[in-house]
Formats: C-alpha cells, structure tokens, sequence
C-alpha cells in the first residue's frame, strides 16, 4: 500500500503558526521525518492558517521540495490554490486532493491533472453531501470513470476515495467503506486505484493509532491502494508491512519488518 504523509497540513497548530509566521524550519523537519520514515508522497496542505491559500501553497512548495526529493500531494478545497502549487512543483510527479463527483467541477479538475501530468483523487460525494450507502458511493465512482474516461484521462492515474467518516459519529459507515473498496475494482480494466484518509476513522476517538492500524489492515484485504496517513506511527507501518506479506503483495522473509526501516524501498505509482 502507498503512505501518503498526512502531516504537513495547517490543521495542526504546529503547522499552522509555521506557515503564518513563514518559518520553514518545522515545515522541513516534517518532511524529513515522514520521508526517512518511508512516506512515499507527502500531503500538503495549507488548511485554515491563511485567508489566500492560493498565495502561500507555492511557499509550501519550495519549503519541501528544498529538503526532500519525495513527490507532493497537492492538498486544498479550492481550485485555485491546487493550481498555484502545481505550477510550483519541480520534482516528480504530483497528485491533485481532490475533487468531488459534480460533472462541471471534475471536468476542470481532469483538465488540470491532464495539463500538469498529475494523478487526481476523486471523492464519491456530490453537492449534497456524501452518501452513506456503498451502493450510492460506487454510482458516484462510476461517474467519476466514466467522465475519466471521456476525458482521455488515463483511468489508472485516477484514485476514488470512498470518504472514510469518524466511527464515533458514524459506525455504520466503515463496512460502507470497506465494501465500496471491493466494488471499485470491477469499474474498469485497468481499475481506477483507491485512496482513504485513514485518520478519519479515529477523529475525536481515544486508542487513536489501535483503530487506524485495524482498519488499515482491513482496508488493504477488500483492496485498497493507497492511504494518507501518519506515517510516523511505526506501529501503523509494522502493521502495512505485515498485510502487504499476508496479502502476497512482498515475498515472506522473517525480516520482512525491514520494509519499515528507514532504508526500505518504498512502494510508489507507477
């Protein structure tokens, strides 16, 4: 499964006051720590610290790309501050976070994508929210292939994120998820590839890291492909590292926990 970095996001304080006050420095040591740790995007996010997020994503950019050659997820609500960073990356290949299912807003972003050679998460909501019915998420997923697919937007470079919602508020929700996974993989040849962000599960819950291993392990056998997460968790990575052997997906050796060291190769798009 392919760890995406949840960390560099200005919903933490740290973050935040980082990114008002322009200070790299915490910005870096993040980047450093989530990369060493074998993070193979970083997610990056301005979140709620700027009134411009437009203006400052180019800023966050720069500050990452300075110490670490790992490719960015470009992470904002509005168009203009995914375009803003897009323009800014130098590196490899990025990811856009992210659309929803709403034909005029998905047009623009496969347009994006397809303009700056980036991947595109797309989320099984629409205008009206999102939906706590796998069958309705998978419609929506099928929207999202299909206007892929009239797009020339190649359907493998798409990922559907069935929006993980907090079990606390909504426990139902997580076997919606799971088999929303499932199906995801019979839209197409090849599929589109699949993305959940992982901590959601365990928003505002104590035994944080116990829930977000678990359903880590239970995501990645109904097919799961990639997860923005913590990956300074190493009992999270241990955890990845041992259903990628379980689902065949890594050759069993008795030192396969190496995948987690700093070392390791990571597993990344191709």
């Amino acid at each position: 499964m392919i760890l995406i970095g949840e960390r560099i996001n200005g919903l933490f304080r740290d973050v935040a006051q980082a990114i008002q006050t322009k200070n790299p420095e915490p910005i870096q040591r993040l980047a450093l720590a989530q990369t060493e740790a074998g993070a193979a995007y970083l997610d990056i996010n301005t979140g709620p610290a700027v009134a411009d997020p437009a203006a400052v994503m180019p800023w966050l950019v720069k500050t990452v790309e300075e110490v670490v050659d790992t490719p960015l997820c470009i992470d904002a609500a509005k168009l203009p501050a995914i375009e803003a960073g897009l323009k800014a990356v130098t590196k490899s290949r990025p990811i856009i976070n992210s659309t929803i299912a709403e034909r005029e807003q998905l047009e623009k972003y496969l347009a994006m994508a397809k303009d700056y050679g980036a991947y595109l998460i797309a989320l099984t909501m629409n205008r009206r929210g999102v939906s706590r019915d796998a069958a309705d998420r998978l419609a929506m997923a099928m929207e999202i292939v299909v206007t892929a697919d009239e797009q020339g937007f190649p359907i493998q470079d798409l990922f559907i994120d069935p929006l993980v919602l907090p079990v606390n508020v909504c426990q139902e929700n997580i076997v919606e998820v799971l088999e929303t996974l499932r199906q995801v993989r019979t839209l197409a040849d090849p599929p589109p590839r699949t993305v959940v962000g992982l901590s959601n599960v365990s928003q505002g819950c104590p035994h944080r890291s116990l829930l977000n291993r678990t359903f880590a392990s239970m995501a990645m056998a109904a097919g799961l492909d990639a997860a923005i997460a913590d990956v300074l968790d190493g009992e999270l990575r241990e955890t990845v590292a041992a259903g990628r052997v379980l689902l065949n997906k890594e050759i069993y050796s008795d030192a396969f926990l190496g995948s987690t060291s700093r070392t390791s190769p990571k597993q990344t798009l191709r």
